[in-house]
């Protein structure tokens, strides 16, 4: 089975209407490997001058001037943000940290928050290459994070990096606190913050195709995104209670494919099954629908007409807008939701394609080809037991956002119907009005590198259903 090369997913066959890809001429990128050590020697902050460096306060490094504040440990000094504070906003400031020298590998990270309106939910990310990204799988945090955090100095947050990072070391540590006095994110979501970003193909020289541009500014609202694509635990779920409660077509998910597990994506679900699907688990859940046909909720058959209530505060399919926000993770211009141009099979589950068999087709697909000839090189872990080759939600690391397969595993649908962007600034653009084909977005197991893009957009007529395509959750900020 080659790799999927098409772009655009006909529904008569998953190989048929190759496009010949663009040969970037980009040069190859050496990925810097983390120099494993032995455990016991402490993270060195961020000016390794000496082995051991104690705490060092650093400057802020990003503010938002609303409700949610971003301030991180960085070199940058001094943004422009001079004017924009009142006495009333909620700011975090003088983060720092320290590795505890007990041989405990702990690391203490101190910070001040204040302003806005109490009790906050407070968070970190972690990264270990000078902040670039911040894709460090850390979740075994204590002390003065998480909800109900009350303003003052001098609050600590410990990190048992021997839990999370174990055998691992960086000379380049950075801590990013996060602090909202909006409610915490729903179990399983991530809140992306409200702002401005860059849509569309910013590579240098460019790699991808036409429908990525122009480049173009997006004001993208808050809004809440599942960390994980939909299981088929999840899908069977909502399914079984919906077909008690009115959502009498939803169909089982995965076809006739093989089993891979219940923490694998569902698949083999078209678009407007989703959708359904979506309203019955805000049913469940208590919440109110977001999609209703002629004023009704939808529940059952396949309707173009299906209208979306963006005021609701049950679970969506994201815009396409939103899925790119997201999946860049806070970091402008990468091709990539870890924040860099390459990609390799530690960072995502796709297929490595080569036109020749030996050397892989794209330069900024860094994983080594196998000792033997083929085309087609899936991800080696999860290529068993046939068809999908899906891997477990969550097997790889995060990007800024905390959000898991961005790239690769499973195509993933978005709410909007196909069509070319538009030059200049746009707020919360939700696509034409009408189409032929709605969009998803990330690659897949089947499908290469150039898939895998933060830019690169598909689509297909939304009754389309295979193997290679899942969803993940969306919910509007309250």
């Amino acid at each position: 089975m080659p790799c999927l090369q098409v772009p655009r997913l006909r529904p008569h066959g998953r190989n048929s209407e190759k496009r010949i890809p663009i040969i970037p001429i980009i040069p190859i990128i050496p990925i810097i490997p983390i120099i494993p050590i032995i455990p016991i020697i402490p993270i060195i902050p961020i000016i390794p001058i000496i082995p051991i460096i104690p705490i060092i306060p650093m400057n802020q490094s990003l503010m938002n001037t609303k409700r949610q504040v971003n301030l991180g440990i960085s070199a940058l000094a001094g943004l422009a943000l001079a004017g924009t504070l009142h006495a009333q906003q909620l700011t975090v400031g003088n983060v720092s940290f320290q590795q505890r020298t007990d041989g405990s590998k702990k690391v203490d990270i101190s910070y001040t928050v204040g302003g806005g309106t109490a009790p906050y939910h407070v968070s970190v990310q972690v990264s270990n290459d000078g902040g670039a990204t911040y894709a460090v799988a850390a979740t075994s945090f204590t002390g003065a994070v998480g909800a109900n955090q009350t303003a003052g100095t001098a609050k600590v947050i410990t990190w048992d990096a021997a839990a999370d990072w174990a055998g691992n070391y960086s000379a380049t540590m950075r801590f990013r606190v996060n602090a909202t006095d909006s409610e915490p994110p729903p179990d399983g979501f991530a809140l992306i913050p409200a702002g401005p970003f860059q849509m569309g193909d910013q590579s240098s020289p460019l790699v991808g195709y036409s429908d990525e541009r122009p480049v173009h500014t997006v004001q993208v609202s808050a809004f809440y995104l599942g960390k994980y694509e939909v299981t088929k635990e999840d899908w069977d779920a909502v399914r079984t209670w919906g077909l008690a409660n009115g959502y009498t077509d939803l169909p089982a998910g995965n076809g006739s494919y093989a089993s891979k597990g219940a923490n694998h994506p569902v698949h083999s679900i078209d678009w407007y099954a989703m959708v359904k699907w979506c309203n019955a688990r805000s049913q469940k859940d208590g919440l109110t629908p977001c999609y209703t046909v002629s004023g009704a909720t939808y529940k059952t058959g396949s309707s173009d007409a299906v209208a979306c209530n963006w005021a609701a505060n049950g679970y969506r399919l994201p815009t396409e807008a939103e899925w790119e926000k997201a999946t860049r993770g806070g970091v402008a211009g990468k091709n990539f939701p870890w924040g860099t141009d390459t990609i390799t099979h530690s960072q995502a589950n796709y297929c490595v394609y080569s036109s020749n068999g030996t050397t892989n087709y794209y330069a900024y697909d860094l994983t080594p080809r196998p000792g033997y000839s083929t085309t087609a090189y899936y991800h080696p872990t999860y290529a068993v037991g046939g068809s999908p080759y899906s891997s477990p939600v969550g097997s790889f690391a995060p990007n800024g956002y905390g959000l898991y397969d961005m790239a690769g595993n499973m195509w993933e649908w978005c709410w909007d119907w196909f069509g070319s962007y538009a030059a200049g600034w746009q707020t919360d653009p939700r696509g034409p009005a009408t189409g032929s084909y709605r969009v998803f977005r990330g690659g897949c197991w089947l499908s290469d590198s150039d898939r895998a893009r933060c830019a690169l957009r598909n689509y297909n007529y939304p009754t389309y259903a295979d193997d290679f395509n899942g969803f993940r959750l969306a919910r509007g900020q309250p």
